[in-house]
């Protein structure tokens, strides 16, 4: 059993909470207008409002259809905005009163429009983001035209080019995406019918874009779209399961893509046999230690052949590891591929049993994954390849090939230690002569490099048999035993040689990797102890300017998204100037999230090159790099050091502008609790004082009525009374909320009937009420509810309250009661509907907040604490709050509904003090009706 890795299980858990918190995003995809995407979502929208969920409609766009409109029926609209336009007002979606509103669902048609000038965002799926940042879910409509990555293929496809388009991001990241299909005959029929569009403009259209051809092929790339992301979801979920067994949902192939000269071929085999089972394909290389030693030639001929497959449709990959089977059959189960091409190997008979091929090797080990083997002219390859690789000596853009000095050294070397050892004969024994070059091939190997090396092991032999050897000053062996020494002098120089150039090698390797290490941990230590934007700027330049030769600049974005450099004082010798930045790709790199520029595949032509600064959270700018050697990017092993360098820049500014954030946070929550505790003591020491002059005042009105003449009297004391009685609930809400923020109030919760906390509010506000009638409708069968009766009764009265402020003193106060079920679970829901000039437009949610009131300099008393004060007390309990207009059909304000909903899931216990299961839900019929006695408009 595989367990899972704990850095990828934080990481997950990270990921599902960053996206609890965010709304949720419902796409409704289609191939074309017509087929129904709007009239799905309001169908979706409606049973979600049927089961209690707050729908409003943003935006939708009808065309005039009557199945849409009478869909719209009873749904809550938030009013467009109109923003003038070149003179005429045109409206747009009001995404400020859609956030101020905050509803549960929103519905929001037509994600790639684009805004008028003078909106905030120019697209609306810019604005559909800030909806999901605040928490609202959000129900979409997009066609497959207008995906960015396909914009194109469409406009080849029927000959027009739509030019609203949404990025691939915002299409992948929605949390759930249904497909709206329609047969192209059905379509057609429905677009002469004029259910799609009027007739003039339905013939204009069949003649067009709605060919029958067109509306095949986008019925076929919108169900591949959608397939893409179902697949991308498997692989998901199988990394998250730890899954490794292939799953044969969907053909997807990878083929291997070596250093031989046959490497364009099996790519261009790899993408017919792709093409020819419409599967997925991706083109992956392995860089081993072995294929690091080969000359920049060849191994330009690999990134070739990766260009050529991304430039088919595939997607290329570059990997790093010690052998090429394991490391991609590793990584062909990751992605859930289903085969793999290989180029044949090159050996055969008793080399190829003795070494076995990348693909004898994937055949052995990849059971579960077809391998096909490409014949490309491996062979013919092969000993050139082989020369190739025996005839350099180390990685990297440095000579590879031993220079013809090193093989004239190592020449004489030979001679210096024949002439040595020559005068040593009559010394010394000829076995120890052979030591004496066996040490020239040691420095020879060391110093020389691998070619020298072998080069002198042969020398050395030959010298030794010529020279010293009996006969002497002959190749001719007396004693056949000297065969023998001279076989395994030859085998010992060889494997010395070898051993010598490999350990150079490695140690160089060993001591390029420590210098970039160094160099990271350098920049990371600096940018860890940076705290502001400007220091993390020029840590980075001047580190990246170190390491990689080249200039350097970072662009951050502005206010309006616009990027810029962020540099005071430049280094020309590490800055780029403005002739050779282009803000142009500076801004497409930040807005795609791509790479560009020199070396990549898009606008290749420009000098320098643009990566954009990814952090977790979002692209934090973009960094442009200009150097001599611009072509050693290209490597992987120079790439994934650039791409790490980045990264912690990228990393440095978000932690940066998050500790910025955190700061405004502390202050606030600073200021929130000195505000708390200066409320919390004037309430203190203005109760007592308050409440002695309404004891006075009373006795006072008592006095002044016994009295003759105390007619007037009475009444300012009376006067008198009211005024400290109004004063004492304002310093009462005052304590409350203080009591509330601090967290200090305990509930006292007990099982309580809604019927007799609402009629001891009454009780107690009927002074404050008036002459105001009371309609109460509230079942005998209503639950009992766990509550804090005090709290609750404080609820209501704050609601009457507020309704005898803003109606008139003759209207009718409506409470009605009901239980719903909501999300799977049972709550009871209480409505308090007065018949006063309603909520202002975009107040609906806002009401709630501290200090708020529903009309500016008014001259009606209190503070705005009192709405604040009873969604404390409902989310005390675990439950919601809210408000909205009643309406007419013609639109007109009625008046105002307070509603609030708490939790009813259990019942309370019996006799035996068992706690009994809860009742069964309410029926749809009944959920619908008390959830939607409100309709009304935001």
């Amino acid at each position: 059993m595989n367990r899972p890795d704990p850095d990828e299980l934080l990481d997950r858990i990270q990921r599902d909470e960053e996206k609890s918190q965010r709304g949720r995003l419902k796409i409704f995809f289609g191939a074309s207008a017509g087929v129904g995407k709007t009239f799905a979502m309001l169908q979706a929208a409606r049973r979600r409002k049927d089961e209690g969920v707050d729908v409003v409609v943003g935006i939708v766009e009808t065309h005039g259809r009557k199945e849409t409109l009478a869909l719209i029926e009873g749904l809550e609209f938030i009013a467009p905005a109109r923003i003038e336009y070149r003179g005429r007002l045109l409206a747009e979606f009001d995404l400020d009163a859609a956030l101020a509103r905050k509803p549960q669902l929103i519905l929001v048609d037509e994600l790639a429009h684009s805004n008028v000038q003078g909106s905030r965002h120019l697209k609306r799926w810019q604005d559909v983001q800030e909806l999901l940042d605040a928490g609202i879910d959000v129900y979409t409509t997009v066609n497959v035209q207008h995906l960015e990555s396909l914009n194109d293929v469409v406009g080849q496809i029927t000959g027009i080019r739509v030019w609203e388009t949404v990025p691939d991001r915002v299409f992948d990241l929605a949390d759930e995406v249904t497909l709206v299909d329609l047969p192209p005959e059905e379509l057609l029929d429905r677009l002469r019918e004029g259910k799609v569009y009027m007739p003039q403009q339905a013939e204009h259209a069949v003649r067009n874009f709605f060919r029958k051809g067109n509306l095949i092929a986008l019925r076929e790339l919108a169900l591949r779209r959608t397939a893409d992301r179902v697949d991308a979801q498997m692989r998901e979920y199988r990394a998250d399961q730890s899954i490794e067994r292939i799953w044969q949902a969907r053909e997807r192939i990878i083929v291997c893509v070596g250093a031989g000269q046959e490497s364009s071929n099996l790519v261009r085999a790899a993408a017919r046999l792709a093409s020819s089972q419409k599967a997925d394909w991706l083109a992956v290389y392995v860089e081993t230690p072995r294929l690091q030693r080969l000359p920049d030639p060849i191994r330009k001929r690999t990134l070739d052949a990766l260009r050529l497959a991304s430039e088919l449709g595939a997607e290329t990959v570059t990997l790093q590891g010690d052998d090429v089977a394991p490391t991609v059959i590793a990584y062909a189960r990751m992605r859930n591929v289903s085969k793999l091409v290989v180029g044949a190997s090159s050996l055969a008979g008793w080399r190829a049993r003795l070494t076995p091929s990348v693909a004898q090797q994937m055949v052995w080990s990849a059971r579960d994954i077809d391998v096909t083997l490409v014949n490309s002219g491996a062979v013919r390859e092969a000993a050139e390849r082989h020369d190739a690789v025996r005839g350099f000596a180390g990685p990297g853009t440095e000579t590879r090939r031993s220079s013809g000095a090193a093989y004239a050294y190592a020449f004489a070397i030979c001679a210096a230690i024949t002439a040595v050892a020559s005068g040593l004969l009559d010394r010394i024994a000829l076995a120890n002569l052979v030591m004496l070059y066996l040490l020239g091939a040691v420095f020879t190997a060391a110093r020389l490099g691998r070619g020298p090396g072998v080069m002198f092991s042969f020398l050395g032999v030959a010298a030794f048999d010529f020279f010293f050897v009996p006969p002497r000053m002959s190749f001719t062996v007396a004693d056949t035993q000297y065969l023998l020494t001279f076989a395994v002098m030859l085998m010992t120089s060889l494997t010395i040689s070898h051993l010598t150039a490999s350990l150079k090698r490695q140690a160089r390797l060993a001591t390029l990797r420590e210098r970039r290490t160094g160099a990271m941990f350098a920049m990371t230590r600096e940018l860890g102890g940076a705290l502001m934007t400007d220091q993390i700027i020029e840590i980075g330049m001047r580190h990246v300017s170190e390491v990689f030769q080249a200039r350097t600049a970072i662009l951050l974005p502005d206010s309006a998204e616009k990027v810029r450099p962020k540099v005071e004082n430049p280094d020309p010798a590490m800055t780029l100037d403005d002739a050779d930045l282009d803000r142009d790709i500076a801004q497409w790199v930040y807005d795609q999230q791509k790479p560009a520029g020199h070396g990549t595949e898009t606008l290749p032509a420009a000098t320098a090159l643009y990566l954009p600064l990814k952090a977790p959270m979002r692209t934090r700018g973009v960094m442009a790099l200009l150097g001599a050697r611009m072509d050693e990017f290209a490597v992987p092993e120079q790439r994934r050091m650039l791409d790490t360098f980045v990264a912690q820049i990228a990393l440095a500014l978000e932690r940066v502008h998050y500790v910025e954030i955190a700061q405004d946070a502390l202050v606030s929550m600073e200021s929130e609790r000195l505000r708390n505790s200066l409320l919390s003591a004037i309430s203190h020491d203005l109760r007592t004082p308050l409440t002695a002059i309404v004891g006075f005042a009373s006795v006072l009105a008592e006095q002044g009525g016994a009295a003759s003449g105390g007619r007037q009297a009475q009444e300012l004391a009376e006067a008198i009374h009211d005024e400290a009685l109004r004063m004492t609930g304002v310093v009462t809400n005052l304590l409350d909320m203080a009591r509330l923020q601090e967290g200090s109030m305990r509930l006292n919760r007990q099982w309580s009937s809604i019927e007799e906390v609402v009629g001891a509010a009454i009780r107690d506000s009927r002074r404050m009420l008036g002459k105001r009638r009371i309609q109460t409708r509230i079942p005998s069968d209503l639950p009992l509810v766990q509550l804090d009766a005090v709290l609750v009764e404080r609820l209501f009265a704050n609601l009457f309250e507020n309704a005898a402020k803003y109606t008139p003193a003759d209207s009718t106060l409506m409470i009605d009661a009901s239980v719903l079920r909501d999300d799977g679970h049972r709550h009871v829901r209480v409505e308090v509907t007065d018949s006063g000039p309603g909520l202002p437009a975009g107040m609906e949610s806002r009401v709630f907040d501290k200090f708020t009131r529903g009309e500016k300099e008014s001259a009606k008393p209190g503070i705005g604490l009192g709405l604040s004060i009873c969604r404390a007390i409902v989310e005390a309990h675990g439950g919601r709050i809210g408000a909205s207009n009643r309406t007419d059909e013609s639109g007109h304000v009625l008046g105002a509904t307070f509603w609030f909903l708490l939790p009813a899931d259990e019942n309370p216990p019996d006799e035996s003090g068992v706690i009994e299961p809860p009742d069964e839900a309410v029926e749809p019929a009944q959920a619908a009706h008390a959830i939607n006695t409100t309709p009304g408009r935001g």
